[in-house]
């Protein structure tokens, strides 16, 4: 893996994509141990067994200096001995201009549409491996299906194919993301399917020396949980898709209980700003914690300063039926958050996300909506975000509130008044 890493490297700086062309494998945007894993090793599949001199290049989409906040990413290259630098990171490469330069191919890892804002690649996709609902039209070149973790998908197609190319190492990188993504293949969880039980039980017959199973969930889920030191929109980062159509939707999946979130000093500051810098309207938050006999606790909140926007999706959710998510209130003392328990533990994001986006489709189409569009002038709410406490801010946002008024202006009123 790390000869290949490096040669990755090489072919990012030296290929303008228009020569011999580019073949990517794009993992997904929250960049989680399965959308990495998946990544990685299916670029290795494919540079071992397409016939092209093509290069084959995992691309990780997020920014690097992002990783650090994927502590059990981090964790899990460390115990396999690879740097973060050996990685190909999304803001280390131009895909829209390999593209316009006719040799880029994409392949899809952990999702199978583009998010809006790279739809203009959509023309490049040639494949697509992924284990969430599908959202394309079905071909011979896409395979999804609705298992545990991405990375069952990958193991499956190399031991049909070419199983010589599996080695410790790359074992041990599959291994955990379906370890991980499963929750250590506890039927109570609602994750693990069959077919999960089954890739891990080969690799566990093909490679007796892989870690002991437990031992490696509580490793990468302490990894995962461990949210030292990262402020909220850190936090949020973390692990986030986002979802768009006349609205643009966040969701994050928190590693702390919801109660104690809210309970974050200047937290709709925190929540008005994230949303102003990254263009979204409303942020649905969903925690997930586990008790003590690591059974899973979810709970959910939905955040717009759009008192419209945030109804209308709360409202969604309650009625949500494919699946229900048995939702029941708890108390938000913050005006801009509406705060719920999750009956449903095992709808988990992957669940959630159909939802979301059912809600934008419906929305879209159903003009007595409304709009509701983040920051829209409401009877009942305040039309700006509370500024942020020791931010640094190009005036006060209540500097937009009344209309600048000129000494010409002035003068001009003083004159009719005397007439």
């Amino acid at each position: 893996m790390e000869e290949f890493l490096s040669n990755c490297q090489r072919a990012v700086k030296v290929s303008s994509g228009e020569a011999s062309g580019v073949h990517v494998v794009l993992g997904n945007e929250a960049c989680d141990v399965d959308s990495m894993v998946s990544a990685l090793v299916y670029a290795f599949y494919l540079s071992k067994t397409s016939h092209t001199d093509s290069p084959v290049i995992p691309v990780l989409n997020i920014r690097a200096c992002e990783l650090c906040l994927r502590s059990d990413n981090v964790f899990l290259l460390r115990s396999l001995g690879l740097s973060p630098e050996q990685l190909v990171f999304r803001d280390q490469l131009d895909l829209k201009a390999w593209q316009r330069g006719g040799g880029l191919r994409v392949t899809l890892v952990d999702h199978n549409v583009l998010p809006s804002s790279d739809s203009d690649l959509e023309c490049s996709v040639v494949a697509v491996i992924d284990h969430h609902q599908l959202e394309r039209s079905p071909s011979p070149s896409v395979t999804v299906e609705t298992v545990g973790s991405c990375a069952t998908l990958v193991t499956e197609r190399i031991i049909q194919n070419a199983p010589e190319i599996l080695d410790q190492q790359i074992a041990h990188m599959l291994y955990a993301a379906i370890v991980l993504d499963c929750v250590d293949l506890s039927p109570s969880a609602g994750k693990v399917t069959p077919k999960d039980a089954h890739i891990v039980s080969e690799l566990e017959l093909r490679f007796p020396s892989l870690p002991q199973r437990g031992a490696l969930f509580k490793q990468l889920q302490d990894a995962k949980f461990d949210v030292t030191g990262l402020n909220t929109e850190q936090m949020l980062l973390k692990d986030m898709k986002s979802v768009s159509g006349t609205l643009s939707i966040a969701v994050s999946v928190l590693y702390v209980t919801l109660e104690d979130f809210l309970q974050t000093s200047d937290l709709e500051a925190d929540l008005s700003s994230f949303c102003l810098k990254f263009g979204f309207d409303s942020l649905v938050l969903m925690s997930i914690s586990f008790s003590e006999t690591q059974e899973p606790i979810r709970s959910l909140g939905v955040f717009s300063l759009s008192s419209v926007c945030r109804d209308q999706l709360s409202q969604h959710l309650e009625q949500a039926s494919d699946p229900a998510l048995k939702l029941c209130p708890i108390e938000s003392r913050h005006r801009h958050i509406t705060a719920y328990q999750q009956g449903n533990v095992v709808a988990s994001r992957k669940k959630l996300l159909p939802i979301v986006k059912d809600f934008l489709k419906r929305r879209d189409l159903d003009g007595c909506l409304g709009n509701g569009r983040l920051g829209d002038t409401e009877e009942e709410e305040d039309s700006f975000p509370p500024t942020p406490s020791n931010s640094l801010v190009d005036g006060c946002p209540l500097d937009r509130g009344l209309p600048h008024i000129s000494q010409s202006d002035l003068e001009e009123k003083f004159s009719k008044m005397k007439q």
